[in-house]
């Protein structure tokens, strides 16, 4: 969709909103060193960069190598990492100027990547969740191909949820149904909130629920409750916030943004346990706004294969690593041969697992 539809977590708004809120910062592991590539006084590329001294937020686990090199007398940390903090979702991560040379810049971006690693003393440069053909092209310029899988969901023109449901077997379809009377039966409705109908009262609230599943999940939140006001100032028309209300009473609420036709759902948390709200809340309320906004996709984070049987398929997941000591490198690349292989094999054994009607 282009420039009127941007992919909103490569927004310059997003990661203001994460450095000045002070979520992304020096003193959180994530200390901002962003390259650019500039000609005749215009930046033709970036490269989201950061210098830091541990691999939490980033949803691509690389602690057996840093537990590896340091056994080895070796040290891992700081490392560079080229990503969205915080957010397992798939974009660019090679950002070129249209007025620029693609294949060129984005070479330049990855040979620049790799001499910040000597030129820094780190030991690596990590790009997690980039464009698949920015991955490809990294392998050119001695990057190490990694591959993981998440589970997205995609609009085959539905008009309504009950077109989608009638893809699905029989015995699936009636347990998606089941699922989504309870939560009705439960007294719970649905609030979609986008742009100027968002207020810093339900920021509020969101906060709560993002606070409490934080600190149950992972031991401390990443993100301040000024990151939430500032991309609900600068971006509130990419931000979709679902609300449950029992009655008056909000209980619980999910974070969604939307870009480049596709709705990435990010967090949730509820103040109360009711059956199947989070699968509501979460998944079945995304495809019903991405149906009726044509969306063409629905991507609902990191891991999950309880996603499955409500109609989220696997799909790869890419990162590319620059590791400077042969060592680690070597040994890490013939991990990651066999890694590549089990994904596909697991990706594979996945789909045939998808609860849609088998066609011949």
């Amino acid at each position: 969709m282009g420039i009127a539809d941007p992919h909103p977590f490569t927004r310059y708004e997003f990661f203001e909103a994460l450095e000045e809120s002070r979520s992304a910062v020096p003193r959180q592991g994530w200390q901002p060193l962003h390259l650019t590539l500039e000609h005749n006084g215009n930046i033709d590329g970036i490269l989201p960069l950061y210098l830091k001294a541990h691999s939490q937020g980033e949803y691509v686990f690389d602690h057996a190598w840093a537990d590896a090199l340091e056994r080895a007398g070796g040290r891992y940390y700081p490392k560079l990492q080229s990503a969205v903090p915080f957010t397992p979702v798939t974009g660019h991560r090679l950002l070129v100027a249209q007025t620029a040379d693609t294949h060129a810049t984005r070479a330049a971006l990855l040979n620049g990547g790799a001499a910040a690693v000597a030129e820094s003393g780190c030991s690596s440069l990590h790009i997690t969740f980039p464009k698949e053909d920015e991955w490809r092209a990294a392998e050119t310029h001695g990057y190490l191909l990694r591959t993981d899988r998440q589970f997205h969901w995609e609009n085959k023109g539905y008009g309504t949820f009950d077109h989608f449901l009638a893809e699905l077997s029989s015995s699936k379809r009636k347990n998606l149904r089941k699922e989504r009377a309870a939560v009705r039966d439960a007294g719970i409705t649905f609030d979609w909130l986008t742009g100027s109908d968002i207020t810093e009262a339900h920021w509020d609230k969101f906060f709560g629920f993002y606070m409490d599943t934080g600190n149950r999940k992972w031991g401390k939140p990443y993100l301040t409750r000024d990151f939430f006001s500032r991309i609900g100032q600068s971006m509130a028309e990419q931000i979709l916030l679902i609300f449950a209300r029992r009655g008056p009473e909000v209980i619980a609420g999910a974070l969604n943004l939307f870009g480049e036709g596709v709705l990435f759902g990010r967090h949730w948390g509820a103040s109360e346990y009711v059956p199947f709200l989070h699968f509501e809340t979460c998944y079945y309320q995304a495809i019903d706004f991405a149906i009726a906004q044509k969306l063409s996709k629905v991507e609902a984070g990191a891991q999950g294969e309880h996603k499955l049987l409500r109609g989220y398929a696997p799909v790869a997941t890419y990162s590319a690593h620059f590791i400077a000591h042969e060592g680690l490198r070597r040994a890490v690349a013939n991990y990651l041969e066999a890694e590549r292989e089990a994904v596909a094999d697991n990706i594979t054994e996945l789909s045939a697992a998808a609860p849609f009607k088998k066609t011949d």
